[in-house]
């Protein structure tokens, strides 16, 4: 199954169910950049504009990483962390 991954830039993309979104942005040109991919740079950050209950749940290292670098961390996930299970509209925020 394939779901919509939309950014508030504009651009849209279909994305297979499970597929990590690290490996499908790299290759679509998409607006989100990845440095480390583990999760601990935060180059990725994401906000989630709708469409947080088709994501897994956020995990305390995620977590930790977000409260470092954002000062609104509602709604915040690292898209390197990220699988899709249903269609979400994400806001870059990263560097």
């Amino acid at each position: 199954m394939r779901h919509l991954l939309s950014f508030s830039e504009g651009q849209c993309l279909e994305v297979d169910e499970g597929a990590k979104l690290s490996r499908v942005l790299d290759v679509t040109n998409s607006p989100v950049l990845f440095g480390c991919r583990t999760g601990i740079c935060a180059t990725c950050l994401v906000r989630v504009k709708q469409g947080m209950q088709y994501l897994p749940p956020l995990d305390e290292d995620e977590a930790e990483v977000i409260d470092v670098y954002t000062e609104t961390p509602e709604n915040c996930r690292l898209a390197c962390q990220l699988q899709l299970s249903g269609p979400v509209e994400l806001e870059y925020l990263g560097k």
